[in-house]
């Protein structure tokens, strides 16, 4: 059975390199995701993919998203590599494995409005930027700055939380993230209760 998570993380890698004439680099994919979701779960209190997050030292990185993007046959499993490698490849020559090309339309059905509201806000919000400015991007939000000690010390990667997405950062933090500190504690409250819920299902 393939995933939620593994259809969300392929089609939001689609979608940005769709929106970059097919081709997009992967570190760049990868930080376009960890905005979107940190826009949707600042504004509707869940995150789009539902991935886990490192703090690494160039910024916040999804895992199931970066073995998605590698089209990794050792961590993605035989059904989600299958769906992935129908929708997204990686350029001849490309060796190491740093662009992504998409191979077919994207599958919208498998977001909501709201996933493809927050996904066109981040594109327009950071479409134009490279890689490693969408990486020092990262370096400014409290969810990351939480580890960031750590990782000057020489961690390789620190589990991030998503209960730290809701704390307020810096003033020049971009204007699609920023809300009152009621609204995100009205959202961490419904964030919270939804992992409740979840946990009680099993």
């Amino acid at each position: 059975m393939i995933t939620s998570l593994c259809k969300k993380s392929t089609q939001a890698i689609n979608l940005f390199a769709r929106k970059k004439e097919g081709k997009i680099n992967k570190m760049k994919a990868i930080k376009l995701i960890y905005f979107a979701d940190r826009y949707h779960i600042r504004k509707y209190g869940r995150p789009i993919i539902g991935d886990s997050y490192w703090a690494m030292k160039l910024g916040p990185v999804g895992s199931e998203t970066l073995n998605t993007a590698n089209l990794s046959k050792k961590d993605l499993d035989a059904s989600c590599l299958k769906y992935a490698q129908e929708f997204l490849g990686h350029p001849k020559g490309d060796i190491k494995l740093q662009n992504i090309i998409s191979k077919k339309e994207v599958d919208l059905g498998v977001f909501s409005q709201t996933d493809i509201e927050a996904l066109e806000a981040t594109f327009n919000e950071f479409g134009d930027k490279d890689q490693f400015e969408l990486a020092d991007e990262s370096h400014k939000y409290p969810e990351w700055l939480k580890h960031e000690k750590e990782i000057n010390k020489g961690r390789k990667r620190v589990k991030m939380e998503y209960s730290d997405f809701f704390n307020n950062s810096l003033p020049e933090e971009s204007s699609i993230f920023k809300y009152s500190d009621e609204h995100l504690g009205l959202m961490k409250d419904v964030y919270e209760e939804d992992l409740d819920i979840q946990k009680a299902i099993g």
